[in-house]
C-alpha cells in the first residue's frame, strides 16, 4: 500500500466514478481500475462496488476511507512545514534590568529589522532570572549592573554559570521621581534629603538578596520603604506617594515623556553596567548590532538625562 493508493481511492470516492478520478489524477482510466484491483487484493477487502451507474463505496471503503484522508492530511502537514516552509525568522531575545536606553535600543533595532524576518524580544526580569535566561540559552544577552556591594557575588554566580560580563558604562547613581516631587528642583540630592519620602523598590522574589537588587545602595538603612513587584506600580507610587528609587540616570525623555525625571545623588557609589553572554559562544550579528545601538547612546547620554 502506497500513498498513491490512498490518493487515488480518495479522489475515486469523491468523483463516484474511475473515468472522472482519472481524469483528475492525470492518469489512463485501465492504470487506476488495475492500481484498485491491486490495493483491494492487497488488503482482502472490497473498497468499492462498480455498477452502471458509477461507483459507490462499500461499509469497509468507507472506514478505509477515514483512515486514509487522516493519513493523507498528516503528509501534507509534514510537507508544509519541512518541504514548503518559508526561511525560518532569526532568534534573538534579550533579558534587562529596567534601562531606558536598553528599551530605546530595542526598539531602533526593531525599526531597523521589523519582525517579519526575526523573531526578536525583550524581557525587563529580575536580576537572578536575567542571569539564569542568558545560562540556559533563552536570552542572547543579559542587561545589569555591578557594584562595590553586589560585584563578589553576582562575578561568582556568572563564573559557576560559565557567562562573561563587559562593561559598557559607568555612572553615579540618580534619584528617580516624579517631576513633581518637592526635590526634583535640585542639583544634588543627599540620602538625609529624603527620609520623609518612601524609598520603592523591585522585588526580586525568591531571589531576594540585597546582593541582586536592581537598585544600588540596598544595604542602606531607609526608614520608608516599599517594595513593588511591576513597573507600573513603581510609578505610580512615585505620582502618590512622592516616592523615588534610584536608577542610572540615563533617563531617555522621548520614552518617559516629562512626567519623571532624575537628580544626582551626593555618593561615592559607582554602577558598572554591561552585558552578560555565554563564555565561548559568538555573539550573532542582531546581538552585535543591538550592543552597537546601546554604545551610540553612551555617547549621546547627555541628551537622556
Amino acid at each position: 500500500m502506497t500513498l498513491q493508493q490512498l490518493k487515488y481511492v480518495i479522489a475515486i470516492a469523491e468523483k463516484g466514478s474511475i473515468n472522472e478520478a482519472a481524469k483528475v489524477l492525470y492518469i489512463s482510466q485501465p492504470s487506476l481500475t488495475n492500481a484498485m484491483h491491486d490495493l483491494e487484493n492487497d488488503l482482502g477487502i472490497q473498497l468499492f462496488i462498480r455498477n452502471n451507474k458509477g461507483i459507490r463505496v462499500t461499509n469497509k471503503g468507507e472506514e478505509f476511507l477515514r483512515y486514509a484522508r487522516q493519513v493523507i492530511e498528516q503528509v501534507v502537514l509534514l510537507e508544509d512545514k519541512y518541504l514548503n516552509k518559508e526561511p525560518e525568522k532569526q532568534y534573538f531575545h534579550i533579558s534587562a534590568q529596567h534601562y531606558n536606553f536598553a528599551v530605546r535600543a530595542f526598539i531602533d533595532l526593531v525599526q531597523e529589522y521589523g519582525p517579519d524576518e526575526y523573531d526578536l524580544a525583550l524581557s525587563e526580569k529580575k536580576t537572578y532570572d536575567i542571569i539564569e535566561d542568558v545560562k540556559n540559552g533563552r536570552s542572547e544577552l543579559g542587561i545589569l549592573y555591578l557594584a562595590d556591594f553586589n560585584k563578589k557575588v553576582i562575578m561568582r554566580t556568572l563564573k559557576e554559570y560559565n557567562l562573561t560580563f563587559t562593561e559598557m558604562y559607568t555612572t553615579k547613581p540618580y534619584i528617580f521621581i516624579s517631576a513633581r516631587h518637592p526635590l526634583a528642583d535640585r542639583d544634588l540630592i543627599r540620602m538625609e534629603d529624603l527620609e520623609p519620602y518612601p524609598y520603592i523598590y523591585f522585588e526580586q522574589g525568591e531571589s531576594n538578596s540585597f546582593y541582586f537588587a536592581e537598585e544600588v545602595l540596598s544595604t542602606y538603612e531607609y526608614k520608608q520603604l516599599i517594595r513593588a513587584n511591576d513597573r507600573a506600580t513603581m510609578l505610580n507610587l512615585m505620582k502618590g506617594l512622592n516616592g523615588y528609587t534610584l536608577c542610572s540616570g540615563i533617563i531617555c525623555e522621548e520614552l518617559n515623556g516629562g512626567d519623571y525625571c532624575a537628580v544626582p545623588l551626593q555618593s561615592d557609589e559607582v554602577m558598572t553596567i554591561g552585558y552578560l553572554c555565554r563564555k565561548g559562544v559568538a555573539i550573532s550579528p542582531l546581538g552585535q548590532k543591538y550592543l552597537d545601538e546601546i554604545r551610540k547612546y553612551k555617547n549621546e547620554d547627555a541628551s537622556y538625562r
